[in-house]
This record gives structure tokens, sequence and C-alpha cells, in this order.
């Protein structure tokens, strides 16, 4: 690889408004001087973008979602990539994988690798991937069928839903992988065997985007019917977000404490948790605005006085990192409250610049809830202390630096 040869990204899906941090990475990437071109294994379906989107200028590719759909593409890359030197050897791995994972699925990654390994560009002669799960295998069956070398960032779901014997494959077979928390380093760096190939680095934020909030908060307290506290969350409606136990610990403050609740985002959860807000009797105190642009949701941040979310650990394994969102939140001194797990301890110190309790526990929420909605100058030290964190140790120029000196390091060795 050469400094004028371009990187392929390869993503599950592009653009998608939960997944900020990998926009704004690759926006990072190509101001540091890389040049990219993107491969989406999905077509986007949110109706709306972040402004960051429309910064990048990279191009897009779209490979066939699923391979009915486009079945001349996909004959067309399989009967091409026959005579590929690496061809036979991706095959035979592909069957070995079959054996561990039968499923329509596994198919499907073998045909999107077939098409993006045909249809590579020219010019191109590194595959960045993002997820080491189902956009992995693709990445991982391409480089055995071009010779092409590959990377890896890794990120929360993808890890913990994968099993031991595929993660230790894909970090055997690639070049490093990169993930973003110290939990998810030490399980990627126990299954690396002898490479000892993965990186640490916490995303971080582009504070340009976040600017320090001057304006003031109002001292709130819950005793004002006519002025209830405002609790914010954001995040799609999914079980690992931990909605419904949100819900139930607000439904159980006492009465005369006066809140309201606005949640952002979509999800297939959306539906059973309007109706569990009705089963609790709270649901006149929520709105559920569905999803919003980055700059609607900045201005939710300012107009909130506290910011909960109740992430869990799902019967599958899924599980948050560190959510963008608390980061995000901590940035314009909001007031966090959230759960001990994954990477949520790695920025927030219980009772320093946070509250965190234990997942699955409605009870112990609640009174974290209590404790800051009556407490407004609590709300500012902790909320003071989580923003001066974000500005000091979470500048997303940091993990830039850290994946530009990787990928710098390979082009000297090719060198």
């Amino acid at each position: 690889m050469t400094k004028k040869e371009k990187i392929v990204v390869l993503l599950k899906g592009y653009p998608r408004l939960s997944e900020t941090f990998i926009a704004q990475e690759l926006l990072g990437l190509e101001r540091a001087g890389l040049e990219l071109e993107l491969v989406s294994m999905r077509r986007p379906t949110d109706k709306k973008r972040h402004p960051v989107h429309d910064e990048i200028r990279a191009p897009v590719t779209y490979l066939p979602e699923y391979l009915h759909e486009e079945p001349l593409r996909v004959l067309k890359a399989l009967w091409a990539c026959r005579k590929k030197v690496g061809f036979g050897k991706a095959l035979r791995q592909f069957w070995q994988d079959l054996r561990h994972d039968v499923s329509r699925n596994r198919f499907r990654r073998f045909g999107q690798a077939a098409v993006l390994a045909h249809e590579w560009p020219v010019d191109a002669g590194w595959l960045h991937v993002h997820f080491i799960h189902t956009p992995a295998s693709v990445a991982a069956y391409t480089h055995l069928i071009t010779g092409t070398p590959w990377t890896i960032s890794a990120h929360a779901k993808d890890i913990w839903t994968s099993s031991d014997r595929d993660l230790s494959t894909k970090l055997n077979s690639a070049r490093w992988a990169v993930t973003c928390t110290a939990s998810g380093f030490q399980h990627l760096l126990g299954l690396s065997g002898k490479k000892q190939n993965v990186h640490l680095s916490y995303h971080g934020l582009d504070l340009t985007r976040f600017p320090h909030f001057d304006g003031p908060r109002p001292m709130r307290d819950g005793s004002d019917a006519n002025d209830p506290v405002r609790v914010l969350s954001v995040g799609r409606a999914v079980k690992k977000k931990g909605i419904d136990v949100l819900l139930r610990a607000l439904s159980s403050l006492p009465s005369e404490i006066h809140w309201h609740f606005t949640h952002i985002g979509g999800g297939d959860e959306l539906a059973s948790l309007k109706q569990l807000a009705d089963e609790l009797g709270v649901a006149d105190r929520i709105v559920w605005t569905g999803s919003m642009d980055q700059k609607q949701v900045l201005e939710n941040y300012r107009q909130a006085d506290l910011f909960a979310l109740a992430c869990r650990i799902t019967s599958d394994g899924d599980r948050d990192g560190l959510p963008n969102v608390l980061v995000e939140a901590a940035s314009q001194s909001l007031t966090c409250i959230s759960t001990n797990i994954s990477g949520i301890p790695e920025f927030f110190v219980d009772g320093e610049n946070g509250l965190l309790t234990e997942p699955e526990n409605p009870v112990a929420l609640a009174n974290a809830l209590q404790r800051v909605i009556t407490d407004p100058q609590l709300r500012i030290r902790l909320g003071e202390a989580a923003e001066h964190r974000v500005r000091t140790a979470f500048d997303h120029r940091t993990s830039i630096a850290d994946l530009k000196t990787l990928f710098e390091s390979e082009w000297e060795k090719a060198s």
C-alpha cells in the first residue's frame, strides 16, 4: 500500500443516525489526509441525515443487500472471482464457517464478498471494516479472494454477540483491530493469540459540534407541578437501552415530585414502551419525539435538567459499549444517570461526575433520579465535572490520530 492508494471502508449500513461516531471518524480521517471510498451492505432507512454526512466527500457504493435482488450482479462476480488465486481458499473458509453457522446469512456474506472483490476499486489498496460480526465476515472473505490486507474497528454488540471462535479467526486474519472500550479491548486481546494486534482508542466527540453551553439552567427541584424537572433520554428503542426500566423508575417516584420525560429515537420497541407508559399511568408526562438530527438533539440536551440511560446486558449478550449520547450529554454539563456496565464506568465515576446504578434495578434508578431531581446544586456539580472529563480526555481528534498512526505504520512496512 502506498500513500496514494485509497482505503475502502466497509459498513453495515450508511448513513445511519444511530452511528454518528462512525460518520465523525470518516470525516476526521478525510480531514487528516486519507482518501476513502465507502461500501455499504445496506441502504439507508432513516428519513433524516446528520450534517456530518453531507460533509464526507467519499463516494458510496451499495452491495446487494439480499442476493436474490441482484442475481446477475452476484453471479457475474462469482464467475469472475473463480479465477482469482484466493477464491479456493475463501471457499474452503466459507464451508468451514458454514458448519458452525448454517444460515442464509452466511451465503449472503460470501456473495457480498464476491461482489466487493469483483468490483474492487483499482486505486484502493486497503480494506477497513466497521463491526467485527457480519461486516467483518464479508471483509475476511474479500481479503482471502483478493489478498488485500484488512483491518477492523470493533464496537460493542458485534463483540459480545459473536462466538470466541469467530472473533479469534478474524483477529488472526486481520492486520489489527481497534476498539473503543477497555472491556472490549481486554476481551479481544485475550482472543488475539500471539498476534496481540488489538488497540484501544475511545471515539471521543467532535467538540466543535458540541461547544460549551453558556445558557442558564433553571434550578428546578420537582416541587412545581407547572415547571417539572425535565428528564431526557436519547437512543433507539431496543432492549439493551433499558427504557422500560427507566419508565418503571420514573413511575415509582413520590407523587410530590413533578417530572417530564422526553425520549428521542426510533426503534422496534416504541409501541410496547408507549403501552407500558399507559399501564404505569405516566403516558401524559412523556413525549416520544422519534428520530432527530444532531442539531435537534443538541438543543434538547440544553433544555433538559438531567439525562438518563438504563443500559443492560440482554440474554444474547448484546450491550452498549460507552454510548456516545452519554458523552454528548456530558459535553453540555448535563447530569447523567446510567448503569455500571461495559465502558460506562470508564467515563463516569459514581458520585463524582455522574450517578451509576446496577442494571435491571428500577428501585436503585428511582433513588438516583430522586436524588438529582431534588438537588439542583448536585446536578450542577456533577454536570460540570462530566463536561471537564469530556473536554480534557474525549476529543475525537485523539482517536483520529490513533487510527492515522496505525494506517501509516502499515505504509511504512510496505515501503
